[in-house]
């Protein structure tokens, strides 16, 4: 027996090799391999980092990854939420620049890395710096006339900035913004702090403890002055059928002055115009009024307000009775017999028009054209002649019309 093993042991091995390539050849055909990039961008994960380091400047945040694994390996790798990881590993690194390379991480095998992009980068990293600054306060703008804005308080006075050490050292200062334009009531809010360098750039890229500061700045209004509503007074109506849908002045508020604040003190509350007049105002009003103030008194900025008056026609309706049909388009040698022979229209529109509707403003048709002898159901058409007026319904909606040939003459 092992004599004929020693004869016949290359002939074995050969069998064996035939026979693997063969089962190769047979999986490989059952689940072939594909070569394709990765369909979603894989995030750059860093590991190993000094406490002490930061890195400065822009790095990639993430890598394309093409891979070569056979189909069912892909739709297992398809079906996962990471099944790929890309690291960058910093462990050792002290300050200065590196040449880093992205070690590809893949959870499903069997899989092969063809290509990464990118494959490599340069990382800067610098030691970590932190540095207080007090916070300053710029106020932009001015609060409304007769207004005055009181001193301001911060809360916290000082903030703590991190980062790398060149971009701490470009901090000049450390502030914060409020615009007071044309303000009346107090500040009260939550402001983001911003760094600067000396040609007041704003820096980015630095951590800000805490990120953002509680401003107050009290804002009360000058004696002598005070904010009062505007008031228009009206004389008269709208024309008949017309309503009156809108009114409205701008500005709503002003800002009266006298220099005896008891004059001021005692009006009540609001202001009068001059009187509008509406009578017999059928359309839209766009007009300036000038204000009734008292002896002493005067408007701050513009002396007068605008008024928007906003009129339009009611919307009614009106029914016509016993309306007589008419025949068109009848061929010649025929003639057309209707039943019925009058209808109801109702109509909507604007009442003053509805109100000088006449009867021969309307007309009401049926249209024959083409049609031979017979009976047919036909839908009455209303032509309106003035605008703006709309058929609601005709009573009927439908007539019946009998064309038959006209009679011949008995000689």
């Amino acid at each position: 027996m092992i004599g004929w093993f020693r004869k016949n042991w290359s002939s074995l091995l050969w069998a064996l090799l035939l026979s693997v390539a063969v089962w190769i050849a047979a999986v490989t055909a059952a689940d072939p391999d594909d070569q394709r990039i990765y369909g979603r961008p894989v995030g750059i994960e860093i590991v190993g980092q000094d406490s002490g380091l930061v890195i400065v400047g822009e790095i990639p945040s993430q890598v394309e990854v093409t891979l070569r694994a056979p189909r069912s390996v892909w739709d297992r790798i398809d079906g996962q939420e990471k099944p790929i990881r890309a690291v960058v590993d910093l462990s050792g690194l002290s300050a200065g620049d590196h040449s880093v390379r992205v070690q590809v991480q893949v959870s499903e095998n069997p899989a092969r890395v063809v290509s990464v992009s990118p494959a490599s980068f340069t990382v800067t990293l610098e030691p970590l710096a932190s540095r207080v600054f007090p916070v300053g306060l710029t106020l932009n703008g001015q609060p409304a006339t007769g207004y005055q804005a009181g001193n301001p308080s911060l809360d916290p006075l000082e903030v703590l900035v991190s980062g790398a050490e060149s971009l701490v050292g470009q901090v000049d200062r450390a502030r914060i913004a409020v615009n007071l334009t044309g303000t009346r009531e107090s500040v009260n809010q939550t402001v983001d702090v911003q760094l600067l360098d000396k040609n007041n750039r704003v820096l980015r890229g630095l951590s800000i403890n805490p990120a953002s500061v509680l401003v107050n700045i009290p804002v009360a209004q000058q004696g002598g002055y005070r904010d009062v509503a505007v008031k228009v007074i009206v004389q008269g109506q709208v024309a008949n059928g017309y309503l009156l849908t809108n009114l409205s002045v701008f500005p709503p508020i002003v800002t009266v002055y006298s220099t005896d604040p008891a004059l001021v003190n005692e009006l009540p509350g609001i202001v009068q115009t001059q009187p509008l007049e509406l009578r017999g105002a059928s359309e839209d009003i766009s007009t300036r009024l000038a204000l009734e103030l008292p002896e002493g008194i005067s408007v701050v900025g513009e002396q007068s307000v605008q008024v928007q008056v906003g009129i339009e026609p009611i919307i009614s309706n009106l029914t016509l009775s016993n309306i007589q049909i008419e025949v068109v388009g009848l061929g010649d040698g025929l003639t057309a017999q209707i039943s019925p022979l009058e209808v109801d229209v109702i109509l909507s529109g604007p009442a003053p028009m509805l109100d000088s509707l006449l009867l021969q403003d309307i007309r009401v048709t049926v249209d024959v054209t083409d049609l031979g002898a017979g009976a047919y159901q036909l839908t009455p058409q209303v032509e309106i002649l003035i605008a703006n007026i709309n058929v609601e319904s005709v009573l009927p909606n439908t007539v019946e019309v009998v064309i038959a040939p006209a009679a011949t003459p008995t000689p």
